[in-house]
């Protein structure tokens, strides 16, 4: 009964997972490794979560995918920080693909002026990161898949607005995803529910406006998420103060490692996705996303980064995550990782054409030994990057000899 529960509970997400000790192959890619074995030890204190997807092509080459899961829980908590920017990424396309029925000339790189109307808001007019000195959907996107940039994530998150967030994530069947706040700017529940006015032009000197959009306030509830876990930690500081009691999030956003890879795959094999549930998306908007998940940041002319800063492999945990330095020869990462808090996640999808290896791996790892939060102590460098690094370069391994 328990295995029917299991296999109905990820059909339900489109994510068949291959039930059975034997048949998983994690089980055995993951013994006995002196640098998984310590983390994998303490694999619930850790909240590890892992799900890989074998990738196989038929004779018209057409993916065909087959899951597995190691200690896979949906309704276990963990905080997705930036993971959860890629979601709202697509939803801010995919409502500017659909504004743009209406609205004649309006396009992911029409210049945008974000105002302010309630107390918290910022206002945007130039952007000098970018070629036209102006703000963007499209300059926004890659932002964020280039280097995880919040105020980029902010934006997006002020142009979709709680309710398009909402109503995106549901009609997509992200049921166990919720995106409610902006990051790294001390929102609350009740400056997360408001979104500043914004206007969409048609010339950078912005004297043509194309589409205005007033600001909006989410009224309604927030959609229940049943989730164990929510309590972190054993301490926390708040301020300067330290609080003997857990962090909770429930007030924070949330995801699930089966919503973050389905997300992924819908925007690289969008084929293979339901018509129903689609990302409603221009081939420009699918062709910016593709690019820019697995662009580096030294090879972005607007914005531009310095590699000193941001190297290769700055935002690729999985097998290449740690000391600065270059993707392994030969292989590409469409990704996007989320740190903060203690947790690491990867989102990823590896390639190596030569080899023909390809397939998705997601997963978390939680490292705080000393169970206090917002304290900057964890072991991002220690424990949890080495961790990732590893699991991609097993996963690799095993991809390099299975038989396609």
């Amino acid at each position: 009964m328990r295995k029917h529960l299991c296999w109905l509970l990820v059909s339900c997400l489109l994510l068949p997972l291959a039930q059975g000790r034997a048949q998983n192959p994690l089980r055995q890619l993951l013994r006995s490794d002196s640098v998984l074995a310590p983390v994998l030890g303490q694999a619930a204190a850790h909240r590890v979560q892992i799900l890989y997807t074998q990738i196989r092509r038929d004779s018209r080459g057409r993916a065909h995918f087959r899951s597995y899961g190691y200690r896979l829980r949906p309704r276990e908590y963990f905080y997705p920080a930036s993971s959860i920017k890629l979601p709202t990424a697509v939803l801010a396309l995919e409502k500017l693909h659909a504004l743009s029925a209406q609205v004649p000339g309006l396009t992911s790189e029409s210049p945008l002026r974000i105002d302010s109307a309630a107390w918290g808001q910022t206002r945007v007019v130039r952007d000098t990161s970018s070629q036209t000195v102006r703000a963007s959907v499209a300059h926004y996107v890659r932002k964020v898949l280039l280097v995880s940039d919040n105020d980029a994530f902010n934006r997006l998150y002020e142009f979709v607005g709680p309710t398009g967030l909402v109503a995106g994530l549901r009609r997509h069947g992200l049921r166990h995803t919720l995106v409610r706040h902006r990051l790294s700017v001390g929102d609350q529940d009740s400056t997360a529910r408001r979104t500043n006015p914004l206007a969409f032009f048609a010339d950078t000197s912005l004297t043509r406006p194309l589409y205005l959009q007033p600001a909006a306030t989410y009224a309604g509830p927030w959609p229940r998420q049943p989730r164990r876990g929510w309590q972190v930690g054993r301490a926390h500081l708040q301020g300067s103060a330290r609080v003997e009691e857990p962090l909770d999030f429930r007030s924070k956003n949330t995801t699930s490692l089966p919503d973050l890879q389905r997300t992924l795959r819908a925007v690289l094999f969008p084929e293979t996705e339901p018509a129903r549930r689609r990302f409603q998306l221009a081939s420009a908007d699918y062709a910016l996303l593709r690019d820019y998940l697995h662009r580096l940041p030294r090879e972005s002319a607007a914005p531009r980064y310095p590699v000193a800063q941001y190297p290769d492999n700055y935002a690729k945990f999985l097998l290449a995550g740690g000391p600065a330095g270059p993707l392994p020869a030969g292989v590409q990462i469409h990704n996007k990782i989320g740190q903060a808090y203690g947790f690491l996640v990867d989102n990823a999808y590896i390639t190596d054409s030569a080899r023909g290896v390809e397939f998705l791996l997601s997963a978390v790892v939680y490292v705080n030994q000393d169970g206090v939060l917002n304290d900057d102590q964890y072991e991002y460098d220690t424990v949890g990057l080495p961790f990732l690094r590893r699991l991609g370069q097993r996963v690799y391994q095993y991809e390099l000899q299975r038989r396609k």
